[in-house]
């Protein structure tokens, strides 16, 4: 089945300049084909501003703004060319650089709130680019009275209509598919800086992402027809990893809430069932898979999930054996002992912390101990009291 969308996504990229190509709504002498010049350049525009949102919306707006020859042309422009929204946004992007550029000197500990801040941001632009600005950007295609009311598809022999409008109803949702699918990807990107503990690893990860916008934006500068090429080499890529960037941005997102809202202290687990991560992947299910965990009347655990979180809904049991909750600081997990090795299976979200004990009645386990960070500050406190660590 993936296969399969895969093969219809990419013949519907490959097509659309075709498509454009063929609806033509006027010609100029010097460049003939107008229409799909400018699908190329709305495929480049779109793909970058996914991998950076609110950077791309405030740009393109103040490019537009700028452009625009007069007070009559400047009223007519979309929302995001108003510099009531682009100046604004511009310099909390500038914020975001100079909090980048300066942070590799500064200790992670501290940075890391401010991260947690351009996560929600590039969340909440994502989102409201995906509704308010691509349909805008995607609507290429105009009704041209001097070209008649045939010249839309005169080029495939429909000599009396005049479908741009049938074109544009195609193309935003594409487009909108498009935007996300690399919006997920990008946003991967900021979860992977927000987890990582390693200032380097934050600017490598944030390099990588600026040289991809950049590659986009520049190409399509150079050569239009270049520049849609290589955007859909990143959308493709972005396709392939869609469903990993789904769970990783969906499992950061629920973390960095939870945390800062303290929702720990308003949680109770549920006598029945409790939403949970998978933290390995398990009868094909991939890590990071969100669902709930079960046990059943015969006492087998049983993993309920949906994939893309609406889907219909999977099961999977999980192997037998003993299993015991893991205490963490930050987050807590379930384990399974085997051979004397305990081995990660299930992690639970920061609600869950200081709940273990409940956790381990609910689902019959055969006991808690420390893990992570909690585990390392026993064993360093057993070194001073000359009392063992407890688990």
């Amino acid at each position: 089945m993936k296969k399969f969308r895969f093969f219809i996504l990419l013949n519907v990229l490959m097509l659309l300049p075709w498509v454009a190509s063929a609806a033509v709504t006027t010609q100029k002498a010097a460049d003939p084909n107008p229409q799909a010049k400018k699908l190329c350049e709305t495929v480049s525009l779109i793909t970058g501003v996914a991998i950076s949102p609110l950077l791309g919306v405030s740009a393109v707006g103040a490019y537009d703004y700028f452009k625009a020859k007069n007070d009559a042309e400047k009223a007519a422009l979309p929302w995001f060319a108003n510099p009531l929204f682009w100046v604004p946004a511009l310099l909390l992007v500038g914020a975001c650089f100079l909090k980048d550029t300066v942070g590799i000197a500064v200790p992670t500990a501290l940075k890391k709130p401010f991260d947690v801040a351009e996560t929600v941001e590039h969340k909440v632009s994502g989102l409201v680019a995906t509704g308010a600005f691509v349909p805008i950007a995607a609507s290429i295609f105009q009704a041209t009275p001097d070209a008649g009311p045939g010249a839309a598809l005169a080029a495939v022999g429909f000599a009396t209509l005049d479908l741009h409008w049938l074109y544009n109803a195609l193309m935003i949702p594409v487009a909108m598919a498009v935007f996300v699918t690399v919006f997920l990807a990008s946003n991967a990107i900021n979860i992977l800086i927000l987890l990582s503990p390693f200032s380097t690893v934050d600017a490598a990860l944030k390099g990588f992402r600026t040289a991809i916008l950049a590659s986009v934006v520049g190409t399509s500068f150079v050569n239009p027809w270049i520049g849609a090429a290589w955007a859909v080499i990143v959308i493709l890529i972005s396709y392939l990893i869609a469903g990993w960037s789904f769970r990783l941005s969906h499992f950061g997102m629920l973390f960095v809430w939870e945390f800062i809202t303290r929702s720990k202290n308003r949680f109770r687990p549920e006598a029945k069932a409790n939403k949970m991560f998978l933290s390995t992947k398990m009868q094909k299910v991939p890590a990071r898979t969100y669902g709930r965990l079960v046990r059943t009347e015969t006492g087998e655990i049983v993993f309920n999930f949906r994939p893309w979180l609406v889907l219909t809904q999977r099961t999977i049991i999980l192997p037998a054996g003993q299993y015991e909750t893991g205490r963490g600081i930050f987050y807590s997990e379930i384990l399974r002992i085997e051979g004397g090795v305990a081995k990660t299976i299930i992690l639970l979200p920061p609600r869950y912390v200081g709940h273990e004990e409940e956790i381990a009645k609910i689902y019959n386990f055969a006991g808690t101990r420390d893990v992570g960070l909690r585990a390392a500050w026993a064993w360093f406190k057993g070194l001073f009291s000359g009392k063992p660590a407890t688990t």
